[in-house]
């Protein structure tokens, strides 16, 4: 399974000039991405000048787009810094797509500059239990699959609790994210080490960070995971060579994928591996 991650929130077009900003924009990377092989868009929604939207309005003009553009299974963020949960979750609860990405744990979010010996940014990420556990019921009652994004092993442990709970139920979906300043280190033994922490009956992808991608990548697909690649989590296709679209870095997974012996998993199974219920 490939999910592409089509623009995040950070990154403008001065930085590269791929990153869709309006509804077309995104149902046009989406549609690059699928064609390619994708199965899955994650979607950060913007307003049309590019700006960070958590409304809505943007999410539902984007999934609309989207959806008319191609299948593709759709991901709605949830995850921001200073956001009340309830607005959070508000796109879930009226859009319901297929799926919703929820951060599994409190942490330290930086980036550091070597050169510089300094911290081009600096904050905390809070993930309490106390927004947790109302976003995930939101998404058990809307019937939303979430997919835990975990920055870290205690972040993997987040998770027991709530399967105890009855707020998850299998298969569970897990993104495994290496390669932030105040996360987990982005090694193969790392990320086998995530692997092995995780319950029975999950899938599992891997999000390398900036030039780790593709070197976390292939440790993905050689342990049997998933992968995501796309444009909020890396620019280039290689040293140096800027991606013009989501699509260009998903075929070079597919390629990565296939030189390995194996096949890359189509939407609608991955609709039926993770059970879905939205489109």
């Amino acid at each position: 399974m490939i999910t592409c991650a089509l623009s995040g929130v950070v990154a403008n077009r001065d930085q590269c000039p791929a990153i869709p900003y309006k509804p077309e924009e995104y149902a046009a990377e989406a549609k690059r991405a699928y064609d390619a092989g994708a199965a899955v868009v994650h979607i950060h929604a913007r307003t049309p000048d590019g700006a960070p939207s958590y409304e809505v309005e943007d999410y539902l003009n984007i999934y609309n787009a989207v959806t008319d553009a191609c299948p593709v299974i759709i991901n709605f963020s949830t995850g921001a810094i200073g956001i009340p949960v309830e607005k959070k979750i508000a796109p879930v609860r009226e859009i319901q797509p297929a799926i919703a990405a929820l951060n599994m744990g409190s942490m330290n979010y930086a980036k550091y500059h070597p050169g510089k010996k300094t911290f081009v940014f600096d904050f905390v990420f809070a993930n309490p239990f106390s927004e947790i556990t109302p976003l995930l019921s939101a998404m058990k009652e809307k019937g939303v699959k979430p997919e835990m994004e975990c920055f870290d092993s205690g972040h993997i442990g987040n998770v027991f609790p709530l399967i105890h709970m009855g707020l998850l139920q299998p298969p569970y979906q897990f993104s495994l994210i290496m390669g932030v300043q105040g996360g987990m280190p982005p090694t193969a033994d790392n990320l086998a080490h995530q692997v092995r922490l995780l319950p029975p009956d999950s899938d599992w992808e891997v999000i390398g960070i900036s030039s780790d991608q593709w070197r976390m990548v292939a440790a993905a697909i050689s342990l049997g995971g998933n992968v995501r690649v796309g444009l909020e989590d890396n620019f280039y296709v290689s040293p140096g060579v800027m991606a013009k679209s989501n699509g260009d870095l998903v075929e070079k997974a597919v390629r990565m994928i296939r030189d390995q012996g194996r096949e890359v998993a189509t939407a609608e199974e991955c609709r039926k591996r993770l059970g879905l219920k939205h489109r």
